[in-house]
């Protein structure tokens, strides 16, 4: 990756080069583990001094600036160990600009647009009635079964939204099954390592109550059954266990393979159990239901929702940014609410951490070392078995397989309108390259927040270094924002375009084939750029999509759980 810099000593050749002579003599001595061998998880191909010499100071200091701890580094190399006097003294010899846009006509052209006109401020319209309403009340009146069949416990894995998804297919399976729910165990998630429990995430009350009349829920086992944990079923076979639920099973599946376990034993314990019932073929109300516990009964903890709470205000009012959550604070909110018209925001899902990076395949503008790095980490992850790496940068690009850079889900933004004006909350658990990365974006969009610029450490205390809370968070913003847009698919995008769906909010749905295809062609110049995003989006912008076969009902809730009219 290449940089632009900038320098107040442009006249001064003999001094930079003295400066830049002395940094090479200092580098053993402020650095010897760099001139050693690489660690263990290096590529074996390079060599330590040959890796060094491979980067230029542009590349080394793009590494240093984005470092912030072991999963962020760009390859697995040792830590500097004098790193404040290293980044003093790069910093000292050249002054680094942002690093260089990939596709620099149109980064200019897009920091030089106007601000919007009365078209374009169409976009923050909210979306007209499009004939359709919420309704996921069973159209019978809802009942319990006189006896229940047993307890039904799911061990669920993923992130935030692939457990949320999970959890209302185990409200479903429960209702088929006329059994008892017990709240979902959440496994630690292997990327994230949170050990954030249901209970931790999600107002456990609220979700019996609210389905109180359709299933019945339990938040443990009675102490007959106390046994059946985790840990009892990690250790051998165990008859109780249902390991072989195949990916969207049919409810019939359950009947004749969980039901007989039982009424044998009185628990049944499915695991995995992410992705395991269908969305086709199943009675109207079980839809609704699975409808009704996603909507409806999920709803964060409250301290979850003050925060939310706490950050939406600060969007909509910046001059209440730095005030806290006590009593006085949030009647001062109130109060300035009243008094001041409320400033509309997008909420734009980054999802760019190293995971999606690395195993997309695509090149992400980083050079030779971003490359290798990411090529072993693949390699590492998923020992080789990543699809797109057969096929080459350009052609994953046309296909749309490749997630948008920060500065490109940018460059769509101002196509789309969107001014240095704008609003913008970044919802995004750690993007991969740091800062660094994100300066293009920040540069077309300087008023651009996340949690930790909108809230103090203080308030954050709850949520830091738990990533489902994090998420959370997150979610709950991105549901009272003016605009939703996410920069690749993904479970969080899945989740937040069937709610808002349901809510008939606004969401933007990246056109990925179209955009991959912009962006590979260099000649275009900015008003053709611009023409055809607004041309290839006009029809993606929270619109409603009857569902297909095969389709989630929880991204396409029309028309399972939606009302014609």
């Amino acid at each position: 990756m290449k940089f632009q810099y900038k320098s107040n000593d442009y006249h001064q050749p003999q001094r930079n080069g003295a400066l830049a002579g002395l940094l090479v003599l200092l580098f053993p001595v402020l650095l010897p583990s760099l001139f050693s061998p690489l660690s263990h998880a290096s590529p074996s191909m390079f060599s330590a001094s040959g890796f060094w010499n491979s980067l230029d100071n542009t590349e080394l200091y793009w590494s240093l600036s984005s470092w912030d701890g072991k999963d962020n580094k760009e390859w697995n190399g040792p830590k500097p160990r004098h790193l404040p006097l290293l980044k003093s003294a790069l910093q000292h010899q050249k002054e680094p600009n942002a690093p260089k846009p990939r596709h620099l006509p149109l980064f200019k052209s897009a920091l030089q647009r106007p601000s919007a006109n009365a078209k374009q401020s169409d976009l923050w319209l909210p979306l007209a009635n499009q004939g359709w309403r919420s309704c996921a009340q069973s159209a019978n009146n809802p009942s319990l079964p006189q006896k229940s069949q047993g307890y039904i416990q799911v061990f669920l894995d993923g992130g935030l939204n692939q457990q949320r998804m999970g959890i209302c297919d185990a409200v479903a399976v429960t209702k088929i099954l006329n059994a008892t729910l017990v709240i979902p165990y959440l496994e630690v998630n292997p990327v994230w390592q949170d050990s954030s429990s249901f209970m931790d995430i999600y107002d456990v009350d609220h979700f019996i109550n609210v389905l109180k009349d359709d299933i019945s829920i339990v938040k443990e086992l009675p102490n007959e059954f106390s046994w059946s944990t985790r840990e009892y079923y990690a250790t051998a076979i165990r008859a109780t266990r249902i390991k072989t639920a195949p990916v969207h099973a049919s409810a019939n599946w359950y009947l004749e393979n969980v039901l007989p376990v039982l009424q044998s034993y009185g628990v049944a314990a499915i695991s995995p159990f992410s992705h395991r019932l269908t969305f086709d073929n199943l009675p109207m109300d079980i839809q609704r239901l699975r409808c009704k516990a996603n909507f409806q009964a999920l709803i964060f903890v409250p301290h979850i929702r003050a925060l939310g709470d706490a950050l939406v205000s600060r969007l909509r009012y910046p001059s209440i940014k730095n005030r806290g959550l006590d009593g006085v604070h949030l009647e001062e909110t109130a109060y300035t609410n009243k008094i001041q018209e409320p400033l509309k925001f997008v909420v734009l899902h980054l999802r760019f951490d190293k995971d999606m990076a690395a195993h997309s395949a695509c090149d992400f503008g980083g050079g030779k070392a971003e490359k290798l790095a990411l090529a072993k980490y693949r390699q590492m992850i998923w020992q080789g078995r990543v699809l797109n790496s057969q096929f080459t940068d350009e052609e994953l690009r046309s296909q749309g397989r490749c997630p948008l850079t920060p500065e490109e889900i940018g460059l769509l933004l101002a196509a789309l309108g969107f001014d240095k004006s704008t609003r913008l909350y970044l919802a995004s658990h750690k993007v991969y390259g740091g800062e660094a990365r994100i300066s293009a974006l920040r540069r077309l969009f300087p008023l651009m927040e996340d949690k930790k610029s909108l809230a103090s450490s203080e308030e954050r205390a709850g949520v830091k270094g738990k990533a489902s809370l994090l998420a959370a968070l997150d979610y709950y913003v991105s549901m009272h924002s003016n605009i939703f847009i996410s920069a690749s698919p993904g479970n969080m995008h899945n989740a937040l375009m069937g709610h808002r769906t349901y809510e008939n909010l606004k969401t933007i749905k990246p056109n990925m084939a179209l955009l991959g295809q912009l962006f590979l062609n260099k000649s275009l110049s900015w008003s053709e750029f611009q023409q055809a995003v607004v041309e290839g989006h006009e029809n993606r912008q929270g619109q409603i999509r009857i569902r297909k076969p095969k389709q989630s009902i929880y991204t396409y809730p029309a028309p399972d759980c939606m009302c014609h009219g």
